[in-house]
């Protein structure tokens, strides 16, 4: 598709009718509202896929109701041509950080092109075969989760190849919130490409409208770029970006996940607490990796013995990480997730790593020497001020000037009603 034939601007598909009987997706949320993925709504974007070649980017949690959207879309005539897959790869069982290699889909006999192995944006060849882009992941909104930076390249693939790219947006699990410091971009990274907070607040499709509007793009992608706000769509509208929103959803909706986003969050309660706990992954704790509860056991082997024991060990989910085979004591974050979520108050829990610095018998060996953990933190100064420490609340203060600011850039990109 020619550039010169585009209107590159962005279309959010607001209105509702009825869908196909044996694709409904309802998730019910704590106030008995009926929420449904952009996926779900088939009636929506089937007509702008027909008669096209289509190249999905997708996931174990890319559903239909109990179909698999590219079955879905098979069945539906639809031609899908190429499936792109993510960290964790297309079926969602490759370890955190594993190298995934491309393959063929065994169930549809699909090329499926890793975007986690040899490159991370899909490229001009891997797209020549291709009409149109379609894009569906759950995520669970945290800014080191790596699915918004895969989002990122697709995005800017689509613009700098002139493929329009059709987004099927999904509930943020997380939503609900925003907290956590400002990514400094001297620490931009794939676990943080952008300057936002650890808990951001946004939806995939809202947070793809962030990165048009603020031109956070690749230099090519933006000189294509011409993002309008006010921009509405019509019945006949050519696209080259588009959002099929959630019915249901808000900012204030407690959205439970259907099917687990990745290998190491088993629970709803696990991405509750990831936020917070994800930080251990720069110090020298295990956070759960080879239990059945990852980020809701925490521990090491040198911490108290009368704290609470567990002992990781490989399985199919972590093939390799910190303290395998050695008994770890430290806290069971698991429980009730109403419990839960009043526990962690709408903030990121940081009591739990001060707590385990000062219990810590060799402070100098706490943190990797990698510093991994200043890319977690998307700054180098929380790992200064744990190290000097302050508390929870003095660290929490600091993030509020930078905080506030990027609430009101977020306001202008929101597609649901906000929790505040």
């Amino acid at each position: 598709m020619k550039a010169k034939s585009l209107l590159y601007l962005l279309c959010t598909v607001s209105s509702f009718t009825l869908f196909a009987q044996g694709a409904k997706q309802r998730e019910l949320i704590d106030n008995n509202v009926v929420i449904q993925p952009g996926a779900a709504r088939l009636d929506l974007y089937l007509p702008l896929l027909q008669g096209k070649s289509v190249a999905i980017f997708a996931n174990q949690t890319s559903m239909v109701g109990n179909i698999h959207l590219v079955d879905t879309l098979i069945r539906s005539g639809i031609k899908v041509v190429k499936i792109f897959g993510p960290e964790h790869g297309f079926r969602g069982d490759a370890d955190a950080g594993e190298h995934v290699g491309d393959a063929i889909d065994k169930r549809t006999g699909v090329p499926v092109v890793s975007l986690y192995g040899d490159h991370k944006k899909p490229t001009a060849a891997d797209v020549k075969d291709v009409d149109i882009l379609l894009f569906d992941i759950q995520d669970i909104g945290v800014r080191f989760y790596t699915y918004i930076s895969s989002l990122q390249y697709y995005l800017e693939a689509a613009l700098e190849l002139h493929k329009p790219l059709l987004l099927l947006d999904r509930p943020n699990p997380n939503g609900f919130y925003v907290d956590g410091p400002i990514l400094d971009m001297k620490f931009k990274s794939f676990i943080g490409m952008q300057p936002i907070p650890i808990v951001y607040g946004m939806t995939m499709g809202e947070y793809a409208r962030m990165l048009l509007g603020e031109k956070w793009l690749s230099e090519n992608a933006n000189a294509i770029n011409s993002y309008n706000i006010s921009t509405q769509p019509t019945a006949d509208t050519a696209f080259h970006f588009m959002v099929i929103k959630c019915m249901g959803y808000t900012h204030k909706s407690k959205y439970q996940l259907p099917v687990m986003p990745s290998p190491n969050l088993k629970s709803m309660e696990a991405i509750y607490w990831y936020p917070s706990t994800c930080f251990f992954e720069g110090t020298v704790f295990s956070e759960g990796r080879g239990t059945d509860k990852p980020f809701e056991y925490i521990g090491h082997p040198l911490m108290p013995s009368t704290m609470y024991s567990f002992v990781p060990s490989p399985n199919a989910g972590a093939k390799s990480s910190k303290c395998f085979y050695q008994r770890c004591y430290g806290w069971d974050l698991s429980g009730n997730i109403n419990s839960i979520l009043k526990k962690l108050d709408n903030r990121i829990q940081l009591s739990y790593i001060l707590d385990a610095y000062k219990l810590f018998p060799g402070k100098d060996s706490f943190f990797l020497k990698n510093n991994f953990i200043n890319k977690l933190a998307g700054n180098d100064l929380l790992q200064s001020q744990i190290k000097q420490g302050m508390t929870a609340s003095e660290i929490s203060a600091s993030w509020q000037p930078a905080l506030q600011s990027f609430k009101k850039i977020r306001k202008k990109y929101l597609l649901y009603a906000d929790f505040e």
